[in-house]
């Protein structure tokens, strides 16, 4: 793919940034944090992003299946009335800012967003950050035996009339993270939706300020609109993504509930006191 040597430039030197945030909160919040904890999470990121690429491996070869269940999803949506996604898109392609808009919110309100605010709840809302940890390899364990099982191509490689704005108008991105290294036939449920959602969840639930809570509010929102008018899901996509990030942290909930509630097996009745 031809691509432009200066947008990868500033791409990188993104990326770069959103690294230094990461070294700057740690080193701020340097007395909270110690190596076998931090270790410990740098370890389960690495054995999912394996995982994922080992599932990547099992359905690359599925693009007949994954193209015939897109087909099956766009038949399910033009039932219920949901097959808006062309229409949607229509309304921003002939605003190149619209489009980048819509693109940048794809990419860096994804992972970067995702990783600052992961780091942020390590340092400073532990509990938080361990629920939503926990929803994550829920969500993303469940998904990818969904990916496995019943892969799904994005609207963007079948013939539904949208534009894959992010090939498109971001070749920079297409060219740090190539097709060939993603799961291209992951597209329901939408993770890249349903993660946001949970991210957004834990910022609203971890603080009090008015600002950060709308933040919290608004980044799922914007996502859902950014995965489909960048062509990369259909609407049923998100709302299964969703669905399936909420049910992992209601599950993350209810087994943190029963833990606190489960009396202490160690724990004896204290002698009732002698009557005189």
């Amino acid at each position: 793919m031809d691509f432009d040597v200066s947008r990868v430039s500033v791409l990188a030197l993104r990326w770069l940034l959103v690294a230094c945030i990461f070294v700057l909160l740690i080193y701020q919040e340097r007395h909270r944090v110690t190596w076998p904890s931090l270790g410990r999470e740098v370890v389960v990121v690495v054995a999912a992003y394996f995982l994922y690429f080992a599932v990547r491996g099992l359905t690359e070869g599925g693009m007949a299946a994954a193209t015939r269940h897109a087909w099956d999803i766009v038949e399910l949506e033009r039932r219920g009335g949901l097959l808006v996604e062309a229409d949607l898109q229509s309304h921003i392609i002939g605003h190149p800012w619209l489009v980048d808009l819509v693109n940048w919110v794809y990419i860096w309100g994804h992972w970067p967003v995702i990783a600052v605010t992961a780091i942020w709840l390590f340092l400073r809302r532990r509990s938080m950050y361990g629920n939503i940890r926990d929803a994550f390899l829920i969500s993303g364990g469940i998904g990818l035996i969904i990916f496995a099982l019943y892969p799904v191509a994005p609207p963007r490689l079948i013939d539904v009339g949208l534009v894959d704005t992010v090939t498109l108008h971001s070749q920079a991105y297409r060219a740090l993270q190539p097709t060939q290294l993603t799961n291209q036939y992951a597209a329901f449920p939408s993770l890249h939706f349903g993660w946001n959602l949970l991210i957004g969840l834990a910022i609203f639930l971890s603080t009090e300020h008015w600002l950060a809570r709308g933040f919290g509010l608004a980044l799922p929102v914007f996502m859902f609109l950014a995965v489909v008018l960048s062509g990369n899901h259909f609407i049923i996509d998100a709302i299964a993504g969703g669905a399936l990030a909420l049910a992992a942290f209601a599950i993350v909930l209810w087994r943190q509930g029963r833990q606190s509630s489960a009396p202490d097996a160690f724990e004896h009745p204290s002698p009732k006191q002698a009557t005189p």
